[in-house]
């Protein structure tokens, strides 16, 4: 089987992306914390540039309870941090290791590791988060078959509001293309994804910009957000929250969307700012339902990279 990779939503098809999302939900219906032996004898590397929580810890229990074997390395536990290129370490690894899910700053030092000749997950990137977003169109679809409605997410109208320059905006963008849904990207100016990725979205009539929390909002089946500033924006959070005032999703935002649309915010959540405490746990939000799904949708996503079938 040729290796494949995981490094932006648009690597697999619609029909890979569904393949995935059905064994997701096949996953998730085994009793919590079973074990298979469905990755028995392998070892899967998780290296983290950076911070980690919800990925560190799906990443590490998801590998267990698949049979695996699953080996995190920092870049301060690592030669990284003595300067070793990736491209160096990568080969080492995949000469270890199965699969490598990598959390990085930048696309560069993703491809990087993508030439390592085993596959590799985008675990968070500067510009990317698709292990997140694919998540969220899991749980955006969890949520409409507990409704009733199985038509799935085609043809929705999903907002993301706030920073949508960030990698999470930039991955929704892509994820709209893929699935077929209207996105919505409300964010103050300055805050928008790169020109050329939100022409190729208006080109086939996937995305429309809005100045206003509100007007994002209006008649959406789904409300998201995320933090204002990302971990690599961490030094402008003062300027940020000046420039996202008024930004925050609240009642009054979910006051313009569909009566039953829910909310979702990928976490660590900055209360009072991007989001208000009343939202996060009101009956709208699915947040923790969308962490826990980050387990049962990278554990398939590695089974199907690795062309691991279930019974």
């Amino acid at each position: 089987m040729a290796k494949r990779d995981y490094l932006k939503m648009t690597d697999m098809t619609l029909a890979e992306a569904h393949r995935v999302l059905r064994l997701a939900a096949r996953l998730k219906e085994e009793p919590k914390g079973r074990r298979t032996t469905l990755l028995a004898g392998r070892s899967i590397a998780v290296v983290l540039e950076k911070a980690s929580t919800r990925t560190r810890v799906s990443f590490e229990v998801g590998i267990a309870q698949l049979g695996a074997h699953p080996v995190v390395l920092s870049t301060q536990g690592s030669q990284l941090a003595r300067g070793e290129p990736i491209r160096d370490t990568a080969r080492v690894l995949a000469r270890y290791c199965d699969a490598i899910a990598f959390r990085t700053s930048t696309t560069a030092r993703l491809l990087e590791m993508a030439e390592a000749s085993v596959p590799v997950i985008n675990a968070l990137s500067d510009d990317g988060h698709p292990v997140q977003v694919l998540t969220d169109v899991f749980t955006i679809e969890e949520a409409l078959a507990a409704s009733g409605d199985r038509s799935g997410i085609a043809g929705r109208r999903i907002a993301f509001i706030g920073d949508c320059a960030s990698n999470m905006g930039r991955s929704w963008l892509e994820a709209a293309q893929l699935f077929d849904f209207h996105l919505v990207l409300a964010g103050p100016e300055g805050y928008m994804p790169p020109e050329d990725e939100i022409a190729r979205a208006r080109a086939t009539g996937h995305v429309t910009l809005a100045s206003d929390p509100r007007e994002g909002a209006a008649g959406a089946d789904v409300v998201n957000t995320d933090v204002w500033a990302s971990m690599n924006h961490e030094g402008e959070a003062e300027r940020r929250r000046a420039a996202f005032a008024g930004w925050t999703v609240n009642a009054g935002v979910l006051e313009e969307a569909a009566p039953h649309a829910i909310v979702l915010h990928c976490l660590p959540a900055h209360r009072g700012e991007e989001i208000d405490d009343e939202t996060l746990e009101g009956p709208r939000s699915r947040v923790w339902d969308q962490a826990e799904n980050r387990l049962h949708v990278q554990k398939a996503l590695l089974l199907w990279l690795l062309g691991v079938e279930l019974a």
